[in-house]
């Protein structure tokens, strides 16, 4: 979509609260679309709002459990809160699902 599209180049811009805004835009239009959940989780994480970022990865994982990405993103989010545990399991889970996730 459009929202997301421009989320991403606002991200890319550096405005954080403009992309945060556009892909929950495309989320309202899309609410099955794991990308921009993954996306927006993103910028939450750049902004070290590390729950909000949890929420949204965990969201793109229930909407596609086989994208390796979205555990790995959300590793490092679990990561940053200290919370190695979780942050170990997702990172297993992410290699599991795509071998190149080793490093």
């Amino acid at each position: 979509s459009a929202y997301y599209n421009r989320g991403l180049a606002r991200y890319l811009k550096g405005d954080l609260e403009g992309a945060i805004a556009d892909y929950t835009e495309a989320i309202r239009l899309q609410p099955d679309d794991a990308k921009a959940y993954n996306n927006r989780g993103n910028v939450y994480k750049k902004q070290e709002k590390f729950n909000k970022a949890i929420e949204d990865y965990t969201q793109a994982i229930n909407l596609n459990p086989k994208k390796a990405l979205y555990y790995k993103n959300r590793g490092i989010a679990y990561g940053e809160q200290g919370n190695l545990r979780k942050a170990i399991k997702d990172f297993n889970q992410a290699m599991e699902l795509d071998p190149s996730y080793d490093n």
